[in-house]
């Protein structure tokens, strides 16, 4: 599958295919809207404009089938060093097990080695033990528990 794939900057036009992805499970069913793109569109616009900000998505024979979100973040922590988070990977339910995920991730590494980042993070849902597995498969340390406070 990954020889004809393209993983590409993500356009306005990608959008439907996008948000269709987040909301392509139990998750994200239950948080996504795909029918009313409006607050998808303001946010694609900050993420366009903000070269910090690397939406792509992962293209074979014209069809979006995957997607992630790698942020940079400069800090002062670890010596004034530059870490990226990986964010919303989503690959669709037809790719699921032929190596995309793997594909999309090790891409968004590779990014942040060539954008100067020491290291490269990221979080999952606690009830995706599957994610999970993956993420130690390809190396990463569940070494940390996160948090979150919900403002709206």
């Amino acid at each position: 599958m990954t020889d004809k794939l393209t993983i590409r900057p993500a356009t306005e036009a990608d959008l439907p295919a996008i948000v269709a992805l987040l909301a392509d499970d139990p998750l994200g069913a239950a948080r996504e809207s795909p029918d009313d793109l409006t607050p998808y569109l303001a946010a694609y616009h900050l993420i366009a404009d903000d070269p910090n900000q690397h939406l792509v998505v992962a293209e074979l024979a014209g069809q979006v089938l995957g997607t992630l979100q790698l942020t940079v973040i400069p800090g002062l922590s670890r010596r004034g060093s530059t870490r990226t988070l990986i964010e919303a990977v989503r690959v669709h339910a037809d790719a699921r097990g032929t190596g995309l995920g793997t594909t999309l991730v090790e891409w968004a590494v590779d990014r942040s080695r060539t954008l100067g980042a020491e290291l490269v993070q990221l979080t999952s849902d606690a009830t995706r033990t599957d994610a999970h597995r993956f993420y130690e498969r390809l190396g990463f340390t569940a070494s940390h528990l996160g948090f979150k406070l919900a403002l709206g």
